[in-house]
């Protein structure tokens, strides 16, 4: 085996991860794109929603999935924005992710505590907003 053709089966292998996240993404996406959630029957009802009556931070989130699959940015955002700038942060990371693949470098940093909290503290923050009655614009 040459070098070159070493090289091409490490980067095939590198990229396998990366490559299966994203296309584990697009099938869902394209799932909830073919099957309407807006349809009652189709998905289980948000326990949260059902226990107490108020939306949780991911409320939404399957019909803002469905509009963005039928390329309808604007009625994703009124349904849950959150999750559509998690979309926009998720690919972010999975484009370093695989461009660090396909460059054959290894992780080196991971994210700081205050990143997790502040992520915790955004979607908790979110989630209660969206059941008060000036973060109503907020609720999908």
């Amino acid at each position: 085996m040459t070098l070159l053709e070493s090289a091409g089966v490490d980067r095939a292998r590198a990229m396998r991860n990366p490559v299966l996240a994203a296309a584990a993404a697009l099938g869902a996406t394209a799932y909830v794109g073919a099957v309407d959630p807006n349809q009652s029957g189709h998905y289980p009802t948000c326990p949260f929603l059902f226990l107490t009556g108020r939306y949780c931070p991911g409320c939404g989130s399957l019909r803002a999935v469905h509009a963005l699959a039928h390329g309808d940015l604007g009625a994703a955002i009124g349904l849950n924005v959150l999750t559509v700038l998690g979309g926009v942060v998720l690919a972010g990371i999975w484009l370093r992710w695989a461009a660090r693949s396909w460059r054959g470098e290894a992780r080196t940093t991971a994210a700081p505590p205050w990143v997790h909290l502040g992520l915790l503290v955004v979607v908790v923050g979110f989630g209660v907003v969206r059941n008060l009655p000036f973060g109503a614009a907020l609720a999908p």
